[in-house]
C-alpha cells in the first residue's frame, strides 16, 4: 500500500544536479523505495557519498543508502554496463545487490542497438541504444528484462507497491523537460518521457503524489548536435567553474542563461511545489547575474536581487509553488 510518492524533475534539459538533491533526499530516512523512473545509460549522476565520489548511470541513489532501489518499466537498460556499474560501486564498499532491482517489464538495450546509436549524427546523442530500444519497445519487437535477467533480480512494480505492506517511494528522473520527447525541442530529444507523467506510469497513482521537486540550475547548460549556446565571454568561465562537462561523455556543455519563460512553462506543466535552483555559486564567482525574460537578456545588480527576482516571478506565474530554495555546490538542501 503507497502512502506517499515524491518525483524529482529535472526542468531544463539536464545536467541540473538532480541526481544529489536525490541523495540528499534519500539520506531522510522517510523512502522505503527509490525507483528511477526514465531513461538509461544516456544518464550520469554524480554523488558524493562518505567523502566518496560516484557516478551512476542506471543504478538509483537508494543504494548508497541500503534503501530498496528498483529500475523501473519506463526505463531502458543495458546488462554488461548495468553489472560494471553494480563492481563500480562494490569496490567503494557499497552493498548494491542485496538492494537493486529490475521491474521485469524494463526494456533489454541488446549490442546490435547500440551499434545502430553509434551512426547517429544528426541529434547528437551519448550512443548508448536507448533510441533503438525505445523504438523497438513501442513497435512491440523489444526483449524485455523477464525474458532476458535472472529471476533474483526482477520485480514487479505493481506486486511491489500495491500489498498489504506500507510503501513510500522517491522517485528518481533523468535527463529533462526540455528533452521530452512531447515537449522538447524536437527531434533534438531524447526517447523517453521526462515529466512527473513518466513517474505515475511506473505503477503509482497520481493521488499518492505528495511533493514534486523541480530541479533547475541559475543558468542552462545543453549537451547535443543543436546550436545552443549564446554570445557571451562569460560562458566559458562558467564552464569552467561550475564544471559542465558530461558525466556520460565528458562532452563539454553549451551555457546559455536562465530563461525565465521556459522555466515557467516546465514548472506549471509538472506541477512542480518545491523548487530547488543549484548552482547560484557558480554565478556569484564570476560576477555576473544575467537571465533570459520574453527573448531578452536581463541584469541583475546582485545575487541577492536575482533570487528575489526569480521568486516573485514564480509566485506570480507559477501558482503551483509554495517554496523556492537556492542551493550552493556542494548542494545544500
Amino acid at each position: 500500500m503507497i502512502d506517499f510518492a515524491d518525483v524529482i524533475v529535472d526542468l531544463q534539459a539536464g545536467d541540473t544536479g538532480k541526481g544529489k538533491v536525490a541523495h540528499a533526499l534519500a539520506r531522510s530516512g522517510e523512502y522505503t523505495h527509490v525507483v528511477r523512473y526514465n531513461g538509461g545509460g544516456n544518464a550520469g549522476h554524480t554523488v558524493y557519498h562518505n567523502g566518496q565520489k560516484f557516478v551512476t548511470h542506471f543504478i538509483p541513489v537508494g543504494v548508497l543508502y541500503g534503501i530498496k532501489s528498483i529500475i523501473g518499466p519506463g526505463c531502458v537498460l543495458d546488462p554488461t554496463k548495468l553489472e560494471s556499474e553494480i563492481q563500480e560501486l562494490e569496490k567503494g564498499g557499497i552493498n548494491v545487490r542485496e538492494h537493486l532491482f529490475v521491474d521485469e517489464r524494463v526494456h533489454i538495450v541488446l549490442p546490435n542497438y547500440i551499434e545502430e546509436d553509434s551512426k547517429d549524427s544528426m541529434i547528437g546523442t551519448t550512443k548508448t541504444g536507448n533510441g533503438p530500444t525505445y523504438r523497438n519497445k513501442y513497435n512491440r519487437s523489444g526483449v524485455r528484462a523477464k525474458d532476458y535477467l535472472p529471476e533474483e533480480i526482477l520485480v514487479d512494480v505493481y506486486k511491489e507497491f500495491h500489498s498489504s505492506k506500507r510503501v513510500s517511494i522517491l522517485f528518481e528522473g533523468a535527463q529533462g523537460f526540455e528533452l521530452d520527447i512531447d515537449w522538447g525541442d524536437y527531434p533534438y530529444v531524447t526517447s523517453s518521457h521526462c515529466t512527473v507523467g513518466s513517474a505515475i506510469l511506473n505503477g503509482v497513482p497520481p493521488q499518492k503524489i505528495r511533493n514534486i521537486y523541480g530541479i533547475a540550475k541559475a543558468y542552462r547548460t545543453y549537451v547535443g548536435a543543436k546550436s545552443f549556446e549564446g554570445d557571451s565571454e562569460y560562458f566559458e568561465k562558467i564552464r569552467t567553474v561550475g564544471g559542465e562537462f558530461g558525466a556520460t561523455t565528458g562532452r563539454p556543455r553549451q551555457v546559455n542563461w536562465i530563461d525565465m519563460n521556459d522555466l515557467e512553462r516546465a514548472i506549471n506543466i509538472n506541477g512542480v511545489n518545491k523548487l530547488i535552483i543549484n548552482k547560484i555559486d557558480v554565478l556569484d564567482e564570476i560576477g555576473i547575474f544575467r537571465g533570459i525574460i520574453d527573448g531578452k537578456v536581463r541584469e541583475f545588480e546582485d545575487m541577492g536581487y536575482m533570487e528575489d527576482y526569480i521568486k516573485d516571478y514564480i509566485h506570480i506565474y507559477c501558482t503551483s509553488v509554495n517554496e523556492v530554495k537556492f542551493s550552493k555546490s556542494p548542494f545544500d538542501i
